[in-house]
This record gives C-alpha cells, sequence and structure tokens, in this order.
C-alpha cells in the first residue's frame, strides 16, 4: 500500500517531469510585483492588526509598557487562572500574582493539559490579516506549550506589529532556515468545522487565544 507521503511525492516527480535536469529555480523568472511594505502611520497599522485580531474572536487587551504586568494579572483574574504554563526565559516582571507557573522545559502533554493556560511572547504581528507570529524565539518556548492548553494568553509589543505578509517573510527568514525553529502563524482561536459546516472551537489549539498588545499610542 502506498504511503500518503509518496503519494505526494509522486504527484511531485509527476509534475516536474519536464522541467531540465540543468534548470535552477533562478532561472525561473518570478513575478514580484506585489507590495512588498506597508507605508501607513505606525498608529494606522497598529489599529488595523486590532481590528483584525478581534475580527478572528481573539480577545485583545491594551497595555502601557509600564502597566503589563498589571494587564497579564487582570487577563487571568478574569478566567481565573490558577495554573499557568510559561517558557523557561519567560521575562522578568511577566509572572501574574496568585498564578502558579508551570516551567518549561520537560512538560508532558498532562502536564499542559492540566494548565489553565500559557503565556508567551510573540515574534511578530501582521496587521493585514490580524495573525500573531511565533517562531520559538525568546519568550515563546517550544510548539507544544501553545497548542495544548486551552487558552493562549500573548504578549505583542508595538514595534513587532508589521503591515504585510511580505514584511513578515523576511523578518522570520533565520528562524526559516533553523530546523529547529518551527513558526506557526497564529489568526484567531483554533477553530474548524464539520461536514455540515458546524463551527468547532479548540479542536487544533486553544479554545480562546487573547493578545496583550503593548504600546505608548493611544489606541483601542
Amino acid at each position: 500500500m502506498t504511503s500518503s507521503r509518496e503519494t505526494v511525492l509522486n504527484r511531485i516527480r509527476a509534475s516536474l517531469k519536464d522541467v531540465p535536469p540543468s534548470e535552477k529555480p533562478e532561472d525561473v523568472v518570478v513575478d514580484r510585483g506585489y507590495l512588498h511594505v506597508d507605508e501607513s502611520p505606525e498608529r494606522e497599522r497598529l489599529e488595523r492588526f486590532i481590528e483584525r485580531v478581534r475580527e478572528y474572536k481573539a480577545i485583545v487587551r491594551i497595555a502601557r509598557p509600564d502597566g503589563l504586568t498589571e494587564a497579564i494579572a487582570e487577563s487571568c483574574a478574569a478566567r481565573g487562572v490558577k495554573r499557568l504554563a510559561v517558557p523557561a526565559d519567560l521575562p522578568d516582571g511577566w509572572a501574574p500574582p496568585g498564578v502558579e507557573l508551570v516551567r518549561e522545559p520537560g512538560l508532558s502533554n498532562e502536564q499542559l493539559d492540566g494548565c489553565d493556560g500559557v503565556l508567551t511572547a510573540a515574534a511578530l504581528g501582521i496587521a493585514q490579516t490580524g495573525t500573531v507570529v511565533l517562531d520559538s524565539g525568546p519568550g515563546q518556548g517550544r510548539r507544544a506549550i501553545t497548542l495544548i492548553p486551552d487558552y493562549h494568553l500573548c504578549v505583542v509589543f508595538q514595534d513587532q506589529v508589521v503591515g504585510l505578509i511580505p514584511e513578515a517573510v523576511v523578518k522570520l527568514q533565520r528562524a526559516a532556515e533553523s530546523p529547529d525553529r518551527p513558526i506557526t502563524f497564529i489568526s484567531g482561536p483554533s477553530a474548524t468545522s464539520d461536514i455540515e459546516l458546524n463551527r468547532v472551537e479548540g479542536v487544533h489549539g486553544p479554545r480562546t487565544l487573547e493578545v496583550v498588545v503593548v504600546t505608548e499610542l493611544d489606541v483601542k
């Protein structure tokens, strides 16, 4: 019996049959006439990010840099969070008072499932799509800790928000070249639909996504 992997590879080989063996990727001209940089003002870009994150049914909390710890504590208190999974390198000052931190590394799936949520930093935010990007960088931990708990509290700073997907791709180049840094694009809480198109949340990741946007700008 042919595996799914072999089926996909065979289709790729069949599609590439007419490609000369000497041809290199750079020999084929690819039209890159799309917009590469968003030149809109920073406030407009940030407000667009916030608006689109909310459109995905995610919660957005705005915080000043000196109010981040308080914002995290308020988010946890609002959901009654008592146990919070966090990466080993959680930034200083982020730990909410009265909440037990369950730190990586070495947490089992069962331990993660027993947590009320997970708190992480982010790599980027994309205003164009309202997407939060994780690249296994500082303050983010491994991919599993953001997939198993039912609640993900994620901190995104103003200077991490880019306007367009091409800008994000450029910034993620180093992570993409590393075999041990998986990249995760998060557009709202995890959701899918069954055969009757009934929406089901929390199947492939957290049922609830909350994004704390840290900014000195007056945005809503």
